[in-house]
């Protein structure tokens, strides 16, 4: 069965000019679809993009094999990390031209209530996310919104840096936004648990400062951590969870003190606890990773924050200025992100790719919307 028209939020019309096109339309737990649906109509204040690069976050992973959550709302196009090309221009959109690079923050708010008003779109309880609430990237051809336009999200990027870099502008932002609470510094013991693409994302990104020491943890997958080094993440220790235990490894690396900073970058309660549980006295924790609907509880040793005087810290999307800041390490290569892919998809794939993306054994998933077969 096709869905197109309204199924879809109101942004595909079967009268849009330029025939159809290929998207994964996403039906329900485990359901995902690859169809012929007409392409998006661009309106006056939009942008028509044809999708270059599409990467798989674990919130994808998420969505497909535990159901849709929160506002999406099946049928849709979901995909959050874009990297893309102006197709049409909207004829009241100043400052694109055809042929423009792009990324997109997906943020989206209503643009007046209090949090849009600080620029926190992102807890906006009208608004939401493209791939979420408005159709994305799993696509050849997807709309930039009017709603996202007005606030910037279309982020023109240089016409030399590569799609496979853009594609990391989504993922590098939430990094940015976590790490803005750690203040990372001179010295600093910064611990990363887990090693998929976002846990490279931040270690790379944590690399940038002069930390006295950076370690990096997986629970159990050594081919994870090669794969790390392969891409050029650079660690002055590596831990295998499953092989020995990382907290005591941690406090025996920094003489009993334990890390300054740790970012918890695996969907994990016994990653959560353990970082409670190797923060150094002043230390600052990053709860960077969400835990599975059906996780357990996790024991938080609320006396060790107390007593220890440790900052624990939320860390869901970003805003805007952590795009803006994520493109500027782009554009200006201050971070070799291409690299971290390791498995390349059509979109005739995608489930594959998701497949592929929860296995673990990756550091990041990517779908090619324009290719015919997969890589």
């Amino acid at each position: 069965m096709c869905y197109t028209g309204l199924d879809l939020v109101g942004s595909w019309s079967e009268s849009s000019p330029g025939g159809r096109v290929k998207a994964a339309v996403f039906l329900g737990r485990e359901q995902i679809q690859v169809q012929e649906v007409p392409v998006p109509e661009c309106r006056a204040h939009e942008l028509l993009l044809r999708v270059e690069l599409a990467g798989i976050c674990g919130t994808d992973v998420k969505t497909y094999f535990q159901g849709a959550r929160g506002k999406l709302r099946p049928p849709h196009i979901i995909g959050h990390e874009i990297a893309g090309t102006v197709a049409q221009v909207g004829s009241n959109v100043a400052g694109y031209s055809v042929g423009d690079r792009v990324g997109l923050a997906t943020e989206v708010g209503c643009g007046h209530c209090n949090w849009c008003t600080r620029g926190l779109y992102k807890f906006c309880e009208e608004g939401g996310p493209i791939g979420w609430l408005y159709p994305g990237g799993f696509a050849e051809y997807m709309l930039v919104p009017e709603l996202a336009m007005r606030q910037g999200n279309a982020l023109r990027m240089p016409s030399d840096i590569p799609f496979e870099e853009t594609v990391f502008l989504e993922p590098l932002a939430c990094c940015i936004s976590a790490q803005r609470f750690l203040n990372i510094g001179w010295g600093d013991t910064v611990v990363v648990m887990g090693t998929g693409g976002v846990g490279c994302l931040h270690a790379l990104l944590a690399g940038l400062e002069p930390v006295g020491k950076l370690i990096l943890i997986n629970a159990s997958s050594e081919r994870r951590l090669e794969l790390a080094r392969q891409a050029g993440v650079q660690a002055d220790l590596t831990i295998t969870a499953a092989m020995e235990d990382p907290v005591q490894r941690v406090l025996a690396e920094t003489h009993g003190q334990g890390a300054d900073v740790v970012i918890v970058a695996a969907p994990s309660p016994v990653a959560q606890e353990q970082a409670l549980q190797m923060a150094a006295r002043r230390g600052r924790v990053s709860l960077f990773a969400g835990l599975p609907a059906d996780s357990r509880s996790v024991e938080c040793d609320t006396n060790a924050i107390h007593y220890k005087e440790v900052s624990v810290f939320g860390a869901f999307s970003s805003s805007l200025a952590d795009f803006l800041s994520a493109r500027s390490l782009i554009a200006n290569r201050k971070l070799a992100l291409a690299p971290l892919i390791t498995h390349r998809f059509s979109l005739s794939e995608v489930v594959k790719a998701l497949e592929v993306a929860r296995a673990g054994e990756v550091l990041k998933v990517v779908i090619h919307p324009q290719a015919s077969g997969g890589g």
